[in-house]
């Protein structure tokens, strides 16, 4: 699943806040979106973590699908679950929908969370071409005329929704990624942080939370010595550090994050994406990814990394605009 409109927000996963979560609780996500973005898949995932899912539930049979109210205490023994609603569901109605969202989240013995799944028009009509698929609202118009049809019908729901992850540019692992770092069960209490490093030409990953710019220092690209390495060699590092801006960098990026991870916590944030561009992708970006993980390690923090782009063809000209990326 590849993931391109630009948004306000250089993120393909918004979390709206979110109080502690209680482990004696029935965990249940509601699952929707537009049709294309990946929720069977996004199921599929969710059911490797231990949910028990199920798709294209009627909105009338949604409450049989859940411990009644009266014996809420004996929802402890259930499997969490993990319910994909959407408009191939019969009687879909989003106003419907979100009343019944609301019926449960005043339940204390369910905790509710309402994950969206995203996507840009183009992206989605390259895949319905790939897939032959019948878009489900655009049985008797223009195929772009249905994707737009829905984003109408799905519109409050998207508003309401605790987690919007868009898979414009994700691959089947991005996604999954993300949404264990959301959802997974078996986890310690505390933040997930996942660091990544990007190439700009190829964009900013759209699930990042904050995004930090280091095309400001020197670049090895342009020492040919250096030009087939990595931020990941040492000679790399070593050029990059006596860059006389490096350090006062690190230092201020440092004592931004220090006191704002905690407060992500304590607002009830599981999982936080920080990435690093620079031009290729392939020298500062890795390098300082790699020092701010090993920076939040040294913290006790829970640090996934990932070099997005570290293996496109060094060869490539740094002032040349690729082009869009396919598939």
């Amino acid at each position: 699943m590849s993931l391109a409109r630009p948004r306000a927000k250089n993120t393909a996963t918004r979390t709206k806040r979110r109080g502690r979560r209680d482990g004696k609780r029935l965990r249940v996500l509601l699952v929707t979106g537009v049709s294309g973005a990946g929720m069977s898949s996004a199921l599929k995932a969710l059911e490797d973590l231990g949910f028990e899912a199920v798709d294209n539930v009627p909105l009338s049979l949604l409450e049989s699908l859940l411990p009644s109210a009266r014996r809420g205490a004996k929802s402890n023994a259930r499997r969490p679950l993990a319910i994909g609603v959407d408009v191939r569901t019969r009687d879909f109605d989003a106003a419907m929908f979100l009343a019944e969202i609301d019926e449960l989240k005043d339940r204390v013995d369910i905790d509710v969370s309402l994950v969206f799944m995203e996507c840009d028009d183009d992206v989605l009509m390259r895949r319905y071409a790939e897939t032959r698929h019948r878009h489900p609202l655009a049985e008797d118009r223009p195929l772009r005329d249905g994707i737009r049809h829905e984003r109408r019908l799905m519109a409050p729901l998207a508003e309401r929704a605790t987690v919007i992850i868009d898979t414009t540019d994700m691959t089947l692992g991005d996604l999954k990624r993300v949404l264990e770092g959301h959802f997974a069960l078996l986890r310690h209490p505390g933040l997930s942080i996942f660091v990544t490093s990007f190439s700009y030409r190829r964009g900013v990953p759209r699930e990042s939370d904050l995004v930090f710019d280091v095309r400001f220092l020197k670049n090895p690209y342009y020492e040919p010595i250096l030009k087939p390495f990595s931020g990941l060699d040492r000679p790399v590092a070593a050029y990059i550090r006596k860059d006389a801006d490096y350090r006062p960098f690190l230092r201020g990026l440092t004592r931004l994050l220090e006191p704002l991870l905690p407060r992500y916590t304590a607002e009830g944030k599981s999982y936080l994406t920080i990435a690093f561009g620079c031009t290729g992708g392939r020298h500062r970006s890795v390098f300082v990814a790699e020092e701010l993980a090993a920076w939040l390690r040294g913290l006790g923090q829970r640090v996934q990394v990932h070099h997005r782009d570290l293996d496109l063809p060094a060869k490539m000209d740094h002032n040349r605009r690729p082009r869009a990326r396919a598939g």
